[in-house]
């Protein structure tokens, strides 16, 4: 079910607990936002479930949580704590943007949540309000430090890197893994429907990695999994390490291991491709455990080798961020 037509087998499930988010990020919500998929027509906590044991159950070994911002669904905990009941799943992560994550996490590290990643596109509050609309920079740091106080290393912090807004940020970023277990992971600007994307915005891998060889003596490069979206590198005497991620100049598409089931149970093969097939409506007409593992199994088997390119992903209608999942 989970190997496609070129071989890859998929062991990473990404899914989307919620379309809502409690920050506006330019980069994954349209300035006049987007309209939310009615409450009815969104995955139950039980269908998510049911669902996600037939990935895990086929061979998936990874789960990650993601938004909208997942921890504003009220019932997270109770997902997360049977999620991680599941026989065979060996992570359970999330994507957050930090905003309520400090007061939340000890008890979702109680229920079985094992990774942490928050998003943070840049250290200064005015920007923060800025790329965000809306306040809250200093409850993601806060964020950060309570999940590094809690044991989880490393916490992964991802950054958006942007020409004319956050460029001159990256050794500052840098600085953050010097005596924290944090892994700084920068990640090129990607198109997505209502993002104003433009190439002239793009800081290529080439070039943010540059920036950091010229400020730190002692970056070197580590061994990558061959599934890994991220080239990752350690500055000696560092505590934590830097990532980059190249989706645009040096896409990955060959050792893709991911899947996406988006909160409205819409089920996506490929982060930048249109393609999707519900597995909702099937699951809510009766079908049973084979009939949507043949689903699953054909939206697998039509999964190309590579996406499209920046150029033309940024032409083709896809969805907003904010209703893929980050």
């Amino acid at each position: 079910m989970l190997i496609d037509s070129f071989g890859r087998l998929h062991t990473y499930l990404r899914i989307s607990l919620t379309e809502r988010c409690n920050l506006r990020c330019h980069y994954c919500m349209p300035a006049e936002g987007v309209e939310l998929t009615p409450s009815p027509q969104l995955l139950s906590p039980n269908e998510i479930v049911r669902l996600a044991n037939l990935f895990v159950s086929s061979g998936v070994e990874k789960i990650r949580l993601t938004g909208g911002e997942p921890t504003i669904r009220k019932d997270i905990e109770d997902i997360c704590l049977q999620l991680s009941n599941l026989k065979g799943l060996k992570t359970l992560a999330i994507t957050t943007n930090g905003i309520t994550l400090a007061k939340k996490l000890p008890k979702l590290r109680e229920c079985g949540l094992t990774s942490v990643n928050i998003s943070l596109d840049t250290l200064v509050p005015a920007k923060f309000e800025f790329i965000t609309r809306r306040k809250g920079h200093e409850r993601v740091m806060d964020s950060i430090n309570a999940a590094v106080d809690l044991g989880y290393n490393p916490v992964k912090v991802n950054c958006v890197v942007m020409r004319g807004f956050n460029e001159d940020e990256i050794c500052d970023f840098v600085e953050l893994t010097r005596e924290k277990p944090i892994n700084v992971r920068f990640i090129e600007f990607m198109p997505f429907d209502g993002n104003v994307w433009n190439v002239k915005k793009l800081v290529p891998y080439s070039e943010m990695l540059d920036t950091v060889a010229k400020q730190f003596t002692g970056l070197r490069r580590l061994k990558d999994h061959p599934t890994d979206t991220a080239k990752n590198f350690r500055i000696d005497g560092f505590c934590g390490s830097v990532s980059f991620i190249t989706s645009m100049t040096e896409h990955f598409c060959a050792g893709c291991n991911r899947l996406r089931l988006l909160a409205d149970g819409n089920f996506k093969v490929c982060l930048f491709g249109p393609a999707e097939v519900s597995l909702r409506d099937p699951l809510r007409l009766g079908a049973d455990d084979d009939a949507l593992r043949e689903v699953i199994g054909a939206a697998v088997k039509r999964k190309k080798a590579s996406h499209a390119g920046m150029f033309d992903i940024a032409r083709t209608v896809n969805r907003p961020m904010i209703h893929i999942g980050g």
